[in-house]
């Protein structure tokens, strides 16, 4: 596919298909003659074209004029994909569609079709396809202007829906754009001529029998934006904004879900998932958009797979891997707003850092069993260190593995998360600068106001994680290979159920981090060991900035 001129932005041909494909959406007026002269070719026997116009009255009500508006890069997209579907279905020669955006007068040219194929046949089935195909699939929003108001914008699929079956006769695109005209010539070896011409005043049926098509598939569908384009503050303009951004979603969890999941329904351009977990049969309970069967299988593919089938118009990036600095980094800078759904402390506070550091908006949010908290932080304003200056250590706090969660109240904290983010997106009022806490037991929520930090620069370049030497290692036997003390940082309870089996130490994490120096003398260095690898991660990292370099973690946790 080789992109075109700036004159037709989106619009693409295939030179190897050996004719012109292409599909645009545009402001400018439809040169008929011009559209036709693309499509000659001497081995097409059937010319077939498709006009719809603008009708001056819908359902006994009178039209003054009718606007259209298309975000060019969706539109284009999924309008080339039809062509493309219609060209290796048919075996066209040629095929070009232009759907007008702009206001509209009466009698104006909204969408033309023209297809030339070998036989009429397939000249006809193939522009009745397209036809069919591009009211469904491609996202152009309406607005009828009447006499006596206006309908508001409205998705075109949504009045293809409203028009029922075509029974079989080639139906507009335009959703009221209804003089629907199909024009046939056929150049075979009889010489027929065929002119048909229909002047009907529903959605532009014609009488073109296509040929049977048993094979085809169920055509996709998008989202219609209808009901959130009704809002006042977002619109069609809203709309374009939301599908131009690019979102970067760290966590596919029980946070993760409910965000990726709402933005890609509301229409986000483009969504980057970053997760390293595989999904674990724990995790169904809150985390919605997973299966069962899914056990075992990286969560970060299998949300992207849901999104897509959710909203196939978005753009989608995954990355089967953790967060460390150095990706988020690279990752953040790229999108307008980054939404943290990670469950691990060091996480929350390198991805607040990182946006701090790109002037980047972020979102973040936490749950602890019933309650949740929810941050956003806006370039130049209060960050997570203006609230707490130093990070705590993951475990000190609880995750949902260890403290335990109901599946909802996740579920209500991202959502919550979501619509901050199209708040931001969309310019909506700015939130205050502070921690929003939501108690469901108690159904109450408090804003707690959090300032800017004078020193909130130097936290976020004080504090920023710098990739290092790893800190884990995969097991006890290579701790004690190195000659490594092992110590146990788990609560008696948890250590009496599952002892380790080596020669070890024991001082809980809240005993050891209170002073450091409780540690057992050792000439080569301590490893760590925890239930699941996060605490004892955490002290490993402790230290090592107290400048203890041979610390650390052993990953997965005690063995069972």
């Amino acid at each position: 596919m080789s992109s075109s001129s700036i004159a037709t932005p989106g619009a693409e041909t295939s030179p190897d298909a050996g004719g012109a494909f292409s599909f645009r959406v545009s402001e400018d007026p439809i040169d008929v003659p011009a559209e036709q002269a693309t499509l000659g070719d001497p081995g097409a026997g059937g010319y077939v074209a498709f006009e719809g116009w603008v009708r001056e009255t819908n359902e006994g009500r009178r039209v003054v004029r009718l606007a259209y508006e298309a975000y060019p890069m969706l539109a284009n997209r999924e309008g080339r994909r039809i062509i493309e579907e219609a060209r290796q279905r048919f075996g066209l020669k040629s095929a070009s569609c232009i759907h007008r955006t702009g206001l509209l007068e009466i009698g104006g040219l909204a969408v033309w079709v023209g297809v030339s194929a070998a036989h009429r046949g397939e000249a006809f089935a193939a522009c009745r396809y397209i036809i069919d195909e591009v009211k469904h699939r491609v996202p152009v929003w309406k607005q009828e202007f009447y006499e006596d108001g206006d309908s508001g914008w409205v998705n075109c699929e949504r009045c293809a829906a409203a028009a029922g079956p075509s029974h079989g006769n080639a139906t507009s695109t335009a959703a009221n754009a209804s003089h629907g005209h199909t024009h046939a010539h056929s150049h075979g070896h009889a010489h027929d001529h065929a002119h048909d011409h229909d002047h009907d005043h529903g959605h532009g049926h014609g009488h073109a029998q296509p040929a049977a098509v048993t094979d085809a598939p169920v055509p996709s569908r998008l989202p219609d934006y209808a009901r959130q384009m009704a809002l006042p503050e977002v619109g069609a303009a809203g709309q374009a904004k939301l599908g131009a951004a690019k979102v970067l979603v760290i966590g596919c969890g029980g946070l993760g879900v409910p965000v990726a999941t709402y933005l890609a329904g509301a229409g986000i351009g483009s969504l980057t998932l970053v997760d390293p977990d595989v999904l674990e049969a724990t995790n169904l309970h809150r985390q919605i958009a997973y299966a069962a069967a899914d056990c075992g299988q990286a969560k970060v593919l299998l949300l992207a797979a849901r999104l897509r089938a959710l909203n196939p118009s978005i753009g989608l990036h995954t990355h089967a891997e953790a967060a460390d600095a150095a990706l988020l980094d690279a990752l953040v800078p790229r999108h307008d707003v980054v939404v943290d759904c990670t469950d691990r402390l060091s996480v929350k506070f390198a991805v607040n850092d990182a946006a701090v550091r790109h002037g980047i908006p972020a979102v973040l949010a936490s749950v602890h069993q019933y309650e949740g908290q929810v941050q956003v932080v806006r370039p130049g304003g209060s960050c997570l260190r203006c609230v707490w200056p130093q990070a705590p250590r993951d475990g000190v706090v609880g995750n949902c593995a260890e403290a335990g969660v109901l599946g909802p109240v996740p579920g209500l904290v991202g959502t919550w998360q979501a619509f901050e983010v199209l708040r931001l997106l969309l310019g909506l009022e700015a939130p205050r600068e502070g921690v929003l806490t939501v108690d469901l037991l108690a159904g109450q929520t408090r804003f707690l106001r959090a300032p800017r930090a004078a020193d909130c620069p130097e936290h976020a370049l004080k504090h920023s994680v710098a990739p290092g030497a790893p800190l884990e290692l995969p097991s006890l036997a290579e701790g004690l290979a190195r000659g490594l003390c092992v110590v146990d940082v788990r609560d008696a309870t948890e250590a009496a159920a599952n002892p380790l089996p080596v020669a070890h130490h024991h001082l809980p994490m809240a005993t050891l981090l209170k002073d450091l120096k409780q540690l057992p003398a050792t000439e080569n260095g301590w490893l760590f060991v925890c239930v699941r690898g996060i605490r004892s991660r955490s002290v490993a990292e402790a230290c090592r900035e107290a400048g203890h370099a041979a610390a650390y973690s052993l990953s997965g946790g005690a063995p069972h």
